[in-house]
């Protein structure tokens, strides 16, 4: 597989800058996939490298990372997957929850076998870990998986060192770190541009919140349910019930609070994002340390409506990059607010 060249002609047809420090990484890429998937290749070059078989993407936001291993996720011709760490995790508790009569080892190397006859590659964009019962997890789950020779690829915006970084109990985190950086390539892309930033002008980020704002975005909600019936939707999610009042086929209006403010998480808004072909979310506050669970939420809310390329319309009282955050939060809401650029930009198909 030659990756260089595909990846050119790739940028080229997509009007796509062609950036040196893309390019190499591109390479590195090419001898990732070589090393474990060319075997001539690796006796000729490889034969006294260790290889290892993880690929840990380090960058600032809206570099190109999630383009880059999106490209070669699309170019890998083996078996292969790419999941939103919340719904990766959320499988692993349920299939624990399923075989909850064996002990833990081996629930997790039922597992694992799972895994690697159903995939030789898994990917995972924009990873991160904020759940103490998941930090508590990893360190045995990925060993497993790589003990098994799983490729993984990674994509984040947090240096490996500084995963989960000022979580609780991280002590027990460690473990993971340390199995990361023994079995993962870890490469950084320096880019200064936020590219999402710099072609997206965010038109569906509305603000202030006033009456002509808000005349504005009931037009647009009128222009887009024209013709389509409202209906009310009950979804259940172990057990919990989350009621959608707004749903026109696909179209769906949340007030901030109805998502965020409630005891929600990551699966119901996976749920919910099966649902959705285009989200208007109303009343989105300037967050503090005051309201952070809130804000995690939204994180993990907009984490998955990008997953699943979803378009958005958004009000707020403040612009898209005056927006505050959390302390704790501010790594990660760079992300978001960033991924927001690209989905109030998304063309819907409705318009």
């Amino acid at each position: 597989m030659n990756l260089i060249n595909t990846f050119r002609n790739y940028c080229k047809k997509n009007n796509f800058e062609i950036n040196p420090s893309q390019i190499n990484l591109i390479k590195k890429l090419n001898i990732f996939y070589s090393t474990h998937f060319n075997k001539s290749l690796l006796k000729k070059i490889f034969s006294k490298r260790d290889s290892k078989p993880g690929f840990y993407l380090q960058g600032e936001v809206g570099v190109g990372k999630t383009m880059i291993l999106n490209f070669f996720f699309d170019n890998f011709d083996h078996t292969k997957q790419r999941l939103h760490f919340n719904e990766f995790m959320i499988s692993f508790h349920d299939f624990v929850f399923e075989n909850k009569e064996d002990n833990k080892e081996n629930v997790i190397d039922k597992f694992v076998q799972k895994l690697k006859k159903k995939y030789q590659l898994i990917y995972f964009d924009e990873f991160q870990v904020t759940n103490i019962v998941d930090a508590m997890i990893l360190g045995n789950l990925f060993k497993k998986i790589f003990d098994k020779n799983i490729k993984v690829i990674f994509s984040s915006n947090i240096k490996i060192n500084d995963l989960y970084k000022d979580g609780l109990q991280r002590d027990q985190f460690l473990p993971f770190i340390k199995i990361l950086k023994n079995k993962c390539y870890q490469e950084k892309l320096n880019i200064e541009e936020d590219y999402r930033k710099i072609k997206n002008n965010n038109e569906r980020f509305i603000y202030p919140i006033n009456e002509k704002n808000k005349f504005i975005v009931n037009k647009y909600f009128r222009k887009l349910t024209k013709n389509k019936p409202q209906k009310e939707k009950t979804l259940i999610v172990k057990g919990r019930k989350f009621l959608i009042k707004k749903y026109f086929d696909g179209i769906l209006k949340f007030d901030f609070k109805d998502l965020c403010a409630k005891n929600v998480g990551a699966e119901d808004y996976i749920k919910i994002a099966k649902l959705t072909k285009f989200m208007i979310i109303e009343n989105i506050p300037n967050f503090n340390n005051d309201n952070s669970n809130q804000q995690q939420r939204f994180i993990t809310l907009i984490d998955i409506l990008y997953e699943k390329n979803i378009p958005l319309m958004l009000t707020s009282q403040k612009s898209l990059d005056t927006l505050n955050s959390s302390s704790s939060l501010k790594s990660a809401f760079k992300r978001t607010v960033s991924r927001i650029y690209e989905l109030t930009t998304l063309k819907n198909i409705y318009l």
